[in-house]
């Protein structure tokens, strides 16, 4: 008997994939879920959110592909480099962004979309727009 499972388990690994061996086509949902959505919409790889957080490239796709959530110390920093909250990673549920008087209408679109940029294009747009600004303040200040 243990010839014979011995065999079957060769066998198993040494079989090519063939058409009755199908991919999981379940939607995934949770923590793993999540994270792919927030990192895809922050415009990352998952080798530069690794780099971000500071955790090896492996455990950002196993965070992806399964439920389990990251540590609670990996958390903040994860929720940090993706724009999200720590809450909006494990429950899916972001907090009412708090109206503090900034721009309205076309240009809080453009921030918005900014701010999901890659970090290396969202220093681009700064470096268009902070000499707009400054100009206008020591106008103002004259």
């Amino acid at each position: 008997m243990q010839e014979e499972s011995f065999v079957f388990f060769q066998t198993v690994e040494t079989a090519p994939y063939d058409g009755a061996m199908k991919r999981c086509t379940a939607p995934r949902q949770g923590v793993g879920a999540r994270l792919t959505d927030l990192r895809r919409q922050a415009g990352l790889s998952q080798q530069q959110l690794a780099e971000r957080v500071g955790v090896p490239l492996a455990n950002i796709g196993f965070w992806e592909r399964t439920s389990t959530p990251p540590s609670s110390k990996v958390l903040p920093a994860l929720a940090e480099a993706l724009g999200a909250t720590v809450e909006e990673i494990l429950t899916g549920k972001a907090k009412p962004a708090a109206r503090k008087g900034g721009p309205a209408g076309r240009m809080r679109q453009l921030f918005d979309a900014a701010s999901k940029l890659p970090r290396s294009q969202q220093e681009k747009v700064a470096a268009v727009l902070e000499p707009f600004v400054l100009q206008h303040t020591q106008s103002r200040e004259a």
